[in-house]
């Protein structure tokens, strides 16, 4: 229900996202009957007006909010009404609330609590004494209090009535909702968070140093410090202060929060008997009550916004994770290194089938080089191998220099090597994923076969893995589980659906995040492939147990069949605009495999003739974009950086030298690099170009090469400092703004350049043999951001 003047759900997301109502009311409508963002993004384009991805995405989330809120309206009118004191003017303003922290101060005074000191007050005959002291300050305080001195009601002498009189106008001050909401704003843009160490913690909290005697104001601290600040706090390291005011600025009178206090209740000390008393009582209010309040609402609000930011930011992560380049269906060799257990082999057919394994000992202590490059030679000969995959893990760049050897030593063989994330990779293979995909194999030859896999389809591999497992956070254990979960899981639902999956060869996993299908009827789709052979035709899908016509309808699009009987089953056409394409070969006269591909013939073609009831232009375009190139993939080339040769180890740089590396993680401050040392560098985003960058990611995304310069290393700290400004000199001082050479992408990207390729760490630093945790913690930064950032 809304009352007049007051905005529906669907007129407020209208206007937020500025589209049309009916826009929103017929996505929300799509949405609640089960269909997929994906799926109504692409394939009802007609009925939404054309809402894309990221603006559905925003319509699910808002809707989510307000309907949330709504439901806490209800309850609240109904609480208040129950009590008896729901009037006309109090229902307008709840109605009105448009939010759920304004929505909660207007409930504040109504809300069912224990007994206050201004209940008692009130309860005890004192309510009059408050409003006769409040209305006229003429009146003295002491003798108008002696009326009201009643043993029997609990009130003993004058200052026991003052006492109460007192409790009541605090509580009245406390839950105006108009005043609160005032002063919240006002010190929302005033207040500081302070922060200081607490006493004996200064050794063991060294991590926090930066924020042992800290302060800075609300609306500037950035989220990767909030939650720096508030892991400090939970740590027992820190104090964490909501300050009205910047440290230092307390004034000697009045605060200017107890003056508005004061103004709003009419308060004005001219002298009169009750003045004083009335200003002690607005600084009582302010200083035992309202301050506490509002240091409690400022605390969740920068909370809530740190997080919103890191999820943000993680999301944005892992899609650029997910949609990194594959490098195709090719025979490929996974490198597992390691020194004492030696490094794990695993060798895959182009289709990601385990075919070969072994475990091979060039490192220390054993230093069985040849041998490891004869037993790669022949596995790489007996399986047509092309491409090696190497973890990014312990001995990762000894066994990178062992590929280079094999390829030197072989070139006949015709091999590429790729450093590989290894993040995630010990969670997969101890899942329960990986014992039914590869059980027959010994938990640390999965691995291998993961990162093997990774190289050649990286979405289809790290589907497997939680999201949150695979590293690319900020501060992820500290985020809320539901909306972390929730956000992560609609970026790999999008990725998936937006790349298609091939029906024939997807794992179980994979199928399980294409629109519509879900984890049980993945299994049976498996099932069904196992037992009856591979799909000829996406009809064929309705033979599946419990893939009734609904999730049909979801799915068929997104998957895949190549070779199959109709051509049109490879491509992102649905099946339900097939009639649209037979339609439109009556037209040219053609087949459809003469027509597919044919740009020239697709291109001259007016959209509009092939219009009609059901599938209105955007449709038509889509489908003619689509036989131009059918079953695009939309993810970029693949290509993997170059490391240097003989730079291993982080004694090995020097300030000044250029290299090639991967971009791993790319926070609000920066973006981590790996250039082949085992600790990633930092390249702030005040270095990431001569232009002034708002957002790191509009400049790199995980998975980048990029060339780099080293400004600074720091070995004790195992911290790198780097820049993508080239012409910067060593020790970080920068070239002149609009003077020097872009560092930045090789090829192709936002930045002047390339191409996404190898994946690097992402901050993380690969298993630890002998059963030691994945530290997720990301290093080699520059000193400074990264213990702002509170990365210890």
């Amino acid at each position: 229900m809304t009352t007049v003047g007051t905005p529906s759900i669907h007129q407020r997301i209208a206007e937020e996202l500025g589209v049309a109502e009916r826009q929103v009311a017929a996505a929300a409508g799509l949405l609640d009957d089960g269909a997929t963002v994906p799926f109504v993004a692409r394939y009802r384009k007609e009925v939404t007006g054309s809402l894309d991805d990221t603006q559905l995405r925003t319509l699910d989330e808002r809707l989510r909010y307000l309907r949330e809120l709504e439901d806490r309206r209800t309850t609240i009118l109904d609480s208040i009404r129950e009590q008896g004191k729901l009037d006309d003017e109090l229902e307008a303003r709840i109605r009105a609330a448009e939010t759920k922290a304004r929505l909660e101060d207007i409930y504040l005074p109504y809300k069912p609590k224990r007994r206050t000191k201004g209940q008692i007050a009130r309860e005890a005959g004192l309510e009059p004494l408050a409003d006769t002291l409040l209305g006229d300050p003429s009146h003295d305080p002491e003798g108008t209090a002696q009326d009201y001195v009643d043993a029997e009601a609990g009130v003993a002498d004058t200052k026991a009535a003052l006492d109460g009189a007192r409790a009541i106008l605090v509580e009245r001050f406390a839950e105006d909702a108009d005043l609160i909401g005032e002063l919240r704003e006002r010190m929302w843009a005033n207040g500081y968070l302070v922060s200081r160490v607490r006493e004996g913690k200064q050794e063991s909290g060294a991590k926090f140093a930066d924020y042992f005697e800290y302060s800075e104001a609300f609306t500037k601290l950035p989220s990767h410090r909030t939650l720096a600040l508030l892991r400090g706090e939970k740590e027992d390291v820190l104090d964490l202060t909501m300050a009205p005011q910047a440290p230092g600025e307390q004034p000697d009178g009045p605060s200017d929060y107890e003056l508005r206090i004061a103004a709003h209740a009419g308060i004005d000390d001219r002298g009169r008997p009750a003045d004083r008393w009335l200003t002690e009582t607005v600084r009582w209010a302010w200083r035992t009550k309202i301050l506490l309040h509002l240091g409690i609402d400022l605390r969740a609000r920068l909370r809530q916004a740190a997080e919103e930011e890191a999820v943000r930011v993680f999301a944005g992560n892992l899609r650029d994770l997910l949609l990194a380049a594959p490098a195709g269906t090719r025979a490929t060799i996974g490198l597992d290194p390691g020194y004492r257990t030696g490094v794990k082999v695993a060798v895959i057919d182009p289709t990601g089938k385990v075919v070969d394994t072994d475990t091979i000992y060039p490192h220390q202590p054993q230093n069985n080089w040849d041998e490891a490059i004869a037993t790669l030679e022949r596995l790489a000969r007996a399986h047509e191998v092309e491409l090696v995959a190497i973890g990014n893990g312990t001995a990762s760049r000894e066994t990178d220099r062992l590929a280079a050897d094999l390829i030197k030593r072989h070139p006949e063989r015709g091999l590429t090597k790729a450093m590989v994330s290894e993040a995630g990779a010990s969670v997969y293979s101890a899942s329960a994923i990986a014992a039914a995909e590869l059980g027959e194999l010994d938990v640390s030859l999965r691995g291998a076969a993961s990162i093997a896999r990774r190289l050649q389809d990286p979405l289809a591999e790290l589907v497997k893995i939680e999201p949150k497992s695979i590293g690319v956070g900020q501060y992820q254990h500290d985020l809320p589980e539901s909306s972390l979960s929730r956000s992560l899981d609609a970026v790999v639902e999008d990725c998936v659906n937006a790349v298609g999956v091939d029906l024939n060869t997807a794992s179980a996993p994979l199928l399980a995040r294409v629109s519509g299908i879900g984890s049980s009827l993945a299994e049976n789709i498996v099932e069904h492939r196992n037992q009856q052979g591979r799909f000829r035709s996406r009809k064929e899908l309705t033979d599946v147990p419990r893939l009734g016509p609904k999730a049909f309808e979801q799915c068929a699009g997104f998957l895949r069949i190549s070779g199959g009987d109709d051509p049109l089953d490879a491509s992102s056409v649905h099946p339900e605009a097939y009639p649209v394409v037979h339609r439109i070969l009556d037209a040219v006269g053609v087949g459809i495999q003469e027509l597919i591909g044919d740009e020239s013939t697709v291109n001259s073609l007016d959209p509009n003739r092939f219009v009609d009831e059901r599938f209105g232009l955007p449709t038509v375009t889509d489908i003619l974009a689509e036989l131009n190139k059918p079953g695009r993939d939309p993810r970029p080339a693949f290509t993997t950086a170059r490391f240097a040769e003989g730079i291993e180890k982080i004694s090995d740089l020097e300030p000044g030298m250029v290299l090639e590396g991967a971009v791993t993680n790319v926070a609000k401050f920066g973006a981590f690099v790996d250039v082949g040392v085992h600790q990633d560098g930092l390249v702030h985003i005040s270095a990431m170009s001569t232009e002034f960058v708002s957002d790191p990611r509009d400049v790199v995304k995980s998975g980048d090469v990029v060339r780099v310069k080293v400004t600074e290393v720091d070995t004790t700290r195992n911290r790198i400092s780097l820049t993508m400004r080239l012409d910067d000199e060593a020790g970080g001082k920068p070239a002149p703004r609009g003077g020097g050479k872009q560092g930045g992408k090789q090829s192709g990207g936002k930045q002047g350049g390339g191409k996404q390729g190898g994946s690097g760490k992402n901050g993380q630093r690969g298993k630890q043999r002998g059963g030691g945790r994945r530290d997720d913690t990301p290093k080699g930064s520059m000193a400074d951001a990264l213990r702002q950032a509170g990365f210890g």
